[in-house]
């Protein structure tokens, strides 16, 4: 499986992207998924697909919020372009809008689908796949809402970023969900809770705050999600990220790569 780290993860850390780079393939990991405001912030720098590759490294993914008004939107959609084609990344990973889809209706959620299928149409036009996230507030925060979204959109570029957490946090197997989104997934997200009390902690304003809390947040086998049933219960996945959030990142982050690593040999064997 290829497994990647999320540059997000340093946001409130002074590392450069260097030193994440070198620290990322010693410690086990094949990718990086950047966060596009770091893609942005290194344009004006030589870096770039050649240069990660020089660390034995490939960009996964950028993650980055497309906004839905049109001229926004198509702004963001050919910097996204751009960016991908200099990193050598084929997968962009967005939100299905900022509200949950049992409050998204008629008109509105028609919108919503009419823009990401424009996205769709454009990033495929380069080359790129979009990936919708499975995440709470959005009309990708449960199974059902997510299968008809893929309907809706109905375009192959369209895939799903399956964040086995989130999936867990709707009510529903992630295992069982897992399976029936399979056809349209291309990345999984994996972190993990101590318990459902602590899940308000991965709210987007709560993760970007340098001050926020991190209570609750443990490493991937530690949690109340059972990722040692998840993955004995499914065919391996062939792209992944570990999305860590909390303090001691490279600590962490290493202990789970190891995990995850024993986990998967033994699958094998």
């Amino acid at each position: 499986m290829e497994l990647s780290v999320c540059t997000i993860s340093f946001r409130h850390h002074l590392q450069s992207i260097e030193e994440i780079a070198a620290w990322a393939s010693q410690t086990g990991f094949t990718g990086i998924e950047l966060w596009g405001i770091h893609a942005r912030y290194l344009e004006a720098y030589d870096y770039d697909e050649h240069w990660l590759k020089s660390y034995h490294l490939h960009t996964a993914m950028l993650s980055d919020y497309i906004p839905f008004e049109e001229e926004e939107r198509l702004k963001s959609v050919q910097t996204l372009s751009r960016l991908a084609h200099r990193w050598g990344a084929n997968k962009i990973r967005t939100f299905a809008g900022g509200k949950g889809s049992q409050y998204t209706h008629g008109a509105e959620r028609r919108e919503i689908v009419s823009a990401l299928r424009r996205n769709c149409e454009q990033f495929s036009e380069h080359g790129l796949s979009l990936l919708i996230e499975i995440h709470p507030n959005t009309l990708a925060d449960t199974l059902p809402s997510t299968l008809q979204l893929i309907e809706e959109i109905d375009h192959p570029a369209l895939y799903i970023n399956y964040d086995v957490l989130h999936m867990w946090e709707s009510g529903v197997d992630p295992v069982q969900a897992y399976k029936q989104l399979q056809p349209a997934i291309a990345h999984l997200h994996l972190k993990n809770i101590s318990s459902r009390q602590y899940l308000h902690v991965f709210e987007p304003a709560n993760v970007y705050a340098a001050s926020g809390s991190r209570k609750g947040m443990v490493g991937l086998f530690e949690g109340a999600v059972d990722y040692q049933d998840f993955f004995s219960s499914i065919k391996t996945p062939i792209s992944a990220s570990l999305e860590w959030f909390g303090g001691d990142v490279k600590r962490v982050l290493q202990q789970d790569v190891l995990a995850l690593q024993e986990i998967l040999y033994k699958k094998l064997v």
